[in-house]
């Protein structure tokens, strides 16, 4: 079975930047397509970004589009989410899953590694 650890949440001001990583032991992420979701206290977790196998992106919340970004680095088996300009809404927890393609739904996704928390002070 896959596990996933997702890493680099931290407290951060409003505009500020972070770098979340997601990393799996003893598998290829590079045969996975890879989704970072989010999920607030009291709310559903949401899609934010997807890199599919094929490092195609895709994004699943408007709100993050220009700030953003999802990308591979296969000698280091990580994906990172690149989070600029990040505004207090962004607070969540973060969490990377692998799948067979990119989706919006979390139920698409096969593995899931715990969260890392990200909030962003005003």
């Amino acid at each position: 079975q896959v596990q996933l650890v997702a890493s680099g949440g931290t407290l951060v001001q409003s505009g500020g930047s972070l770098r979340l990583s997601c990393t799996a032991s003893g598998y290829t992420l590079s045969y996975y397509a890879i989704g970072w979701f989010r999920q607030d206290l009291g709310k559903e977790r949401e899609g934010v970004l997807c890199i599919s196998s094929s490092d195609r992106s895709t994004y699943y919340a408007d709100s993050v589009k220009g700030r953003f970004t999802i990308s591979r680095d296969n000698a280091k088996n990580t994906v990172y989410l690149q989070m600029n300009s990040l505004k207090p809404e962004d607070t969540a927890v973060y969490y990377c899953a692998a799948g067979g393609r990119c989706a919006a739904s979390h139920y698409e996704y096969d593995y899931w590694g715990r969260g890392t928390q990200v909030t962003v002070s005003s």
